[in-house]
């Protein structure tokens, strides 16, 4: 099979063709997901307990950062798809040529926001006075660098578009080896604790956004772009209109988990370096339904310009069947042996025990996301970013963090009890979004 024919999503086996594209996306995540954890495992076991706090808490607003970039990126690999699947693709140049306008002037202003307010960022995280200043300088450094951030994950939401998540994957893992070697050079080596490894993670950013240009520059595309697509366009409104719905869901759950981390920062410095390392073991937990979310917007929104609905459910389907799959594996790795996963980032064995606490609640997402994550795919995939945006502030707003401030609150505040306020409003969630389906159905029907 051919690069063309594994990029037609609307043609072919679901599963043979949904799984190929997935892979990659999945082995990117898991590689993103390993800057963190290599970041924290290594400042854990040559580091500070400090430092380990400081990259707890600072990867958290890095995480903000990333994530709502990536959302809003979104906007790009949905409309590439579409047009793709439209036969439109004269649209794509200027499509890219605004994109690459708006995105710029969004790492100016992170810029200035994550290095000169870098120390209000960690106050308002409420880190331990001990990382107060090692949290400052991890969020500034990191923030010096935001520019090769964004462009990282607005090259990636292209490749997604154009039905090619393989090449992502070689840059990233190029990017996760320089992260790799510059942590143990910086932290184990030069001993500079949080401050090396954030310098390790821009650096690898660096390279990857390099090696994405390059590697874009020699691909043959479907398109061509001139300087005066890069503009403020029609194309920006229609790219924002999907992906700043996404954006801002994802900015406010992404504040919910920073506020999560304020919540145990002030159970002191074992419970905040504890739920930092527990963090580290989410991420890696979710990538499964992270990448089928993400495989499913491009799969679905191909099947959507191509008129095949009917496809297009399937796909969704199939997302949550291979989800509910690897979600029980790892809902028993995590349920059992979460204090063995703990101990790989720390030798402290509080932080260890605190991690294994917090995993013991969360450990029933992992099986729910499977479902939750595969159908907002599918909504992605139809533009449906409005009520995906919705569901989201729902769940977040109005019952994840709630719960979690009461459960923080309470005269012996267990990390346990904090954990499941994430499976509670995933299984809100899921309610919310099948009622939502059932009446685009019927609606799809009567047209």
């Amino acid at each position: 099979m051919n690069a063309k024919e594994r990029s037609d999503f609307t043609q072919g086996s679901i599963l043979k063709k949904m799984i190929p594209f997935m892979m990659p996306i999945l082995g990117a995540l898991v590689l993103q997901a390993a800057y963190g954890a290599v970041d924290l495992l290594v400042v854990g076991r040559f580091g500070t307990t400090a430092g380990l706090s400081a990259v707890s808490t600072g990867s958290q607003i890095l995480n903000l950062v990333t994530f709502v970039i990536t959302q809003l990126a979104m906007g790009i690999t949905v409309l590439i798809a579409r047009y793709i699947g439209e036969k439109h693709t004269s649209q794509i140049g200027e499509l890219l040529g605004g994109a690459t306008t708006v995105f710029t002037m969004i790492a100016v202003v992170l810029f200035v926001v994550m290095v000169f307010f870098a120390k209000p960022l960690a106050v308002l995280m409420q880190a331990p006075k001990e990382a107060l200043m090692l949290t400052s300088v991890y969020v500034r450094i990191c923030g010096g660098g935001i520019f090769f951030i964004v462009a990282y994950n607005v090259l990636s939401a292209i490749f997604r578009g154009l039905g090619d998540s393989r090449s992502p994957l070689i840059f990233v893992a190029v990017a996760c080896v320089v992260n790799v070697v510059g942590d143990l050079v910086l932290v184990a080596g030069f001993h500079l604790d949080a401050a090396g490894a954030a310098i390790a993670t821009v650096l690898a950013q660096a390279v990857s956004v390099v090696l994405a240009l390059l590697m874009l520059k020699r691909r043959q595309l479907p398109f061509k772009i001139t300087k005066k697509d890069f503009r403020f366009n029609s194309q920006c409104k229609r790219f924002l209109t999907v992906g700043i719905p996404l954006a801002l869901q994802e900015f406010l759950t992404q504040m919910s988990f920073l506020a999560l981390c304020a919540f145990i920062n002030k159970l002191g410095l074992e419970a905040s370096s504890g739920y930092g390392v527990a963090c580290k073991i989410v991420n890696f937990a979710m990538l499964i339904p992270s990448a089928l979310m993400q495989s499913m917007a491009s799969f679905v929104s191909q099947n959507v310009g191509a008129g095949k609905e009917d496809r297009a459910k399937k796909a969704m389907f199939t997302g949550i069947g291979i989800g509910l799959i690897v979600g029980i594996v790892v809902f028993i790795s995590v349920w059992f042996f979460g204090d063995v996963l703990t101990s790989i980032f720390t030798t402290d064995e509080a932080v260890v025990q605190k991690g294994f606490e917090y995993l013991k609640g969360f450990a029933p997402e992992t099986i729910l996301t499977a479902i939750l994550f595969s159908m907002i795919g599918y909504f992605n995939g139809h533009e449906k970013t409005l009520w995906v945006m919705i569901q989201g502030l729902i769940q977040t707003l109005l019952v994840r963090l709630p719960l979690a401030y009461f459960m923080s609150i309470q005269p012996d505040a267990s990390l346990t009890n904090i954990g499941l306020a994430a499976p509670v409003a995933t299984c809100f969630g899921i309610i919310l979004n099948v009622i939502f389906f059932l009446h685009m159905t019927r609606k799809m029907k009567k047209v």
